[in-house]
């Protein structure tokens, strides 16, 4: 029985998109730029696949044959966050953009927020986590008020001391502001639990997203339909609320997502295991380290081997990522409007070059060609 396995590097993106210049993203290039600062990049088993055919990525080659099918796919939807870019990649295309608050959240979403929590919050203003935990983050553990706060992004995010607040209550917390924001079309509450003292807090993997429910149909509720499994890994069912999900493994960041997906492959018959790592995003990118992020491409693809070795002539292996965060972007810590990279690849199946795609959703489409399912929505397969 055919299987797709769809792994989303969070954030690595290849290239400013012709619309960047709308979106404050002029120049962004996340593989280029950090192969360029770190004086080359040593992944080896992507370049096999024709990551380097992409497009010039220092220490990156372009290879005489490639492994995998592979292109650059451009994004139909309007933004450039996490929802809307795994939306997409799932053939969901927004038209209208989620809504964000710059300047912090008006009184009839805080009000009705603070009498569901029971307390008063601190913050409400645009922030990097990093940097809102350094001057709230005391404040926070001596009165008990959760930290709000957002970014670009149309986000709503509280964070709070698991010593200060259980993880229980935080979870509860986001759920009822998840309801009260929905009509206000904010795309994600984000619970951010952290640990530590001050001058040496720390965000745990214990990270939870209640986001909006997808407003259509998505791949994901088309192979669920067809009777197969939807195997989430990482943040997938929160970024889905659940929708078209069969099975879901959280984890600890991007090695213990590869380990958790190599583990699921001998036990999973058919249909999609659709995975996402995050840390290149979380970790690295918004807090603009392009040694780390460098770091952890090396270390993805280190594991590669590993990962494609419990995989048959059955199964497909696709690479890609949601947006861009370009660790080495001066302009502002947020996501970057860009390219992604697409590697398909299938033992036994030639690979080479595809037409570039004018949408994300081009994933569905391949994945549903290879699983034999039927697709009328957007994207054209690669295959």
């Amino acid at each position: 029985m055919r299987r797709a396995i769809l792994i989303v590097l969070d954030s690595v993106g290849a290239g400013a998109s012709p619309d960047a210049g709308d979106y404050g993203d002029a120049g962004a290039d996340t593989l280029g730029n950090t192969a360029a600062a770190v004086g080359g990049l040593a992944l080896p088993n992507l370049a096999s696949l024709g990551l380097g055919n992409l497009r010039p990525i220092p220490g990156v080659p372009a290879v005489a044959t490639p492994a995998a099918r592979h292109t650059l796919l451009a994004e139909a939807s309007v933004g450039k966050d996490t929802v809307t870019g795994h939306w997409e990649l799932a053939g969901l295309i927004s038209r209208t953009p989620f809504a964000t608050f710059p300047d912090g959240f008006p009184p009839e979403i805080l009000d009705p927020f603070r009498a569901a929590a029971g307390r008063d919050i601190l913050g409400n203003h645009a922030s990097s986590g990093t940097e809102i935990l350094d001057r709230l983050g005391a404040e926070h553990c001596a009165t008990g008020r959760p930290i709000v706060y957002t970014s670009a992004d149309s986000v709503f995010q509280v964070a709070a001391h698991t010593d200060t607040m259980p993880l229980e209550e935080l979870y509860r917390i986001c759920a009822a502001a998840r309801v009260l924001l929905d009509p206000h079309r904010v795309a994600r509450v984000i619970a951010r639990p952290f640990i530590g003292t001050p001058a040496a807090w720390e965000r745990t993997y214990d990270r939870k997203d209640f986001a909006m429910a997808p407003p259509g149909e998505t791949l994901l509720d088309r192979v669920a339909a067809a009777g197969l499994p939807v195997v989430g890994v990482g943040k997938i069912e929160d970024i889905f609320s659940g929708q078209g999900i069969t099975e879901s493994f959280h984890t600890e960041g991007n090695a213990d997502g590869l380990r958790r997906t190599a583990s699921l492959l001998p036990r999973t018959d058919g249909g999609l295991v659709f995975v996402n790592l995050v840390d290149f995003d979380m970790v690295y990118g918004h807090r603009r380290d392009p040694a780390g992020y460098a770091r952890a491409l090396e270390e993805t693809d280190a594991f590669l081997p590993t990962l494609l070795r419990d995989c048959g002539e059955d199964d497909l292996v696709l690479f890609t990522a949601d947006h861009g965060c370009d660790p080495t972007f001066p302009a502002h810590t947020d996501h970057t409007r860009e390219y992604i990279p697409l590697l398909a690849f299938a033992r036994g199946r030639p690979g080479g070059p595809a037409a570039p795609q004018d949408s994300f959703a081009a994933v569905a489409a391949t994945v549903a060609d290879w699983l034999g399912i039927g697709w009328d929505g957007p994207g054209s397969s690669i295959l």
